[in-house]
């Protein structure tokens, strides 16, 4: 058996038969599907797993020999880390750098903890908000909120993407400097 202990945070895309995109899983967790024939590797990641007898490239992508109806969840769940994602860690407001949630339409006020009503924000436009909707104080969304969509945000939640997946999950190019600092 393979040692299966790659490093923190590495981790695979697995496909359906038909090459749809359907989970990220861990680098253990692919390697056990290969071993098990219940998948084949489409993409070799970074470095080799060894054991007493077999030496594995760690894989990246892997595709089930066997294909498996699931029933897709509609949505993206609503984090904290997701908002930030959506967001771009930029303040719904002002552009600025974001460090805090924000419901557009107060949460004291009957607002609901939804896609649609929340906001990454600065501090400072946070604590100057209040419990106050934005037209009340004149301010006015740089874009409005929504619910991410796509097959990228469904299997990847927040997670960012390793550049190899790009050609499963219909993503827009990674420059070289980008796929580096995302490393």
């Amino acid at each position: 058996m393979p040692d299966i202990r790659p490093t923190v945070g590495s981790s695979a895309l697995v496909l359906n038969a038909t090459y749809e995109p359907l989970c990220v899983v861990s680098v253990r967790r692919a390697t056990i599907l290969l071993l098990t024939a219940k998948a084949e590797c489409v993409s070799d990641g970074d470095g080799m797993l060894h054991s007493a007898h077999q030496t594995l490239p760690v894989p990246s992508v892997v595709r089930l020999t066997r294909y498996v109806k699931v029933p897709y969840r509609t949505h993206v769940g609503l984090s904290r880390r997701a908002i930030f994602a959506r967001d771009g860690g930029r303040c719904a407001y002002c552009r600025g750098s974001a460090e805090t949630i924000d419901h557009v339409f107060p949460r004291s006020r009957g607002g609901l903890h939804a896609w649609e009503n929340v906001v990454a924000a600065c501090a400072k436009c946070n604590h100057s908000k209040g419990d106050k909707t934005p037209a009340e104080l004149g301010w006015r969304l740089h874009s409005p909120p929504a619910a991410p969509r796509g097959v990228a945000w469904r299997v990847l939640g927040h997670r960012t993407p390793d550049p190899r997946w790009r050609d499963w999950l219909d993503l827009p190019a990674i420059p070289v400097e980008t796929a580096e600092a995302a490393a």
